[in-house]
């Protein structure tokens, strides 16, 4: 696909958006990250709630100082116009090398010219075996 992907989104652009995500999110460069979200985004991250690329930048650079060997799988659940459900999971590793999946979902909201202006997100970890990953 050429240019970003803008609602309304179809089958193959809602699959492409979620792709590109997990696939900026895995490269663990907060300002990769950062500029999907419009200026003014609104997050719900579990307990969190941030405001712009600024708050989006120091988190996401907090995040991945303590989450280590991070690794993530997206999947649309479903979409409409501007809006996508998208479940997930991911792995990662502490300091002292315990593992831990992390399960969740998303709700996101799109603007006109497809960066995301909404994130609510809900994320449960559970801790885990090395052996137990999946996402390698």
């Amino acid at each position: 696909m050429i240019g970003p992907i803008r609602p309304p989104f179809t089958l193959e652009t809602a699959l492409a958006k979620v792709q590109a995500a997990e696939d900026a999110w895995n490269s663990r460069d907060p300002e990769r990250v950062a500029l999907a979200y419009t200026e003014d985004s609104e997050w719900r991250n579990r307990t969190e709630f941030l405001k712009g690329r600024d708050e989006i930048r120091a988190f996401l650079s907090r995040k991945w100082t303590r989450e280590l060997g991070y690794r993530l799988k997206k999947e649309l659940w479903g979409f409409r116009e501007n809006r996508m459900a998208v479940r997930f999971e991911y792995e990662w590793h502490d300091l002292a090398g315990q593992w831990y999946r992390a399960y969740g979902n998303e709700m996101w909201e799109f603007d006109e010219e497809g960066l995301m202006a909404r994130r609510f997100a809900s994320i449960n970890d559970a801790p885990i075996a090395e052996s137990e990953r999946r996402h390698r």
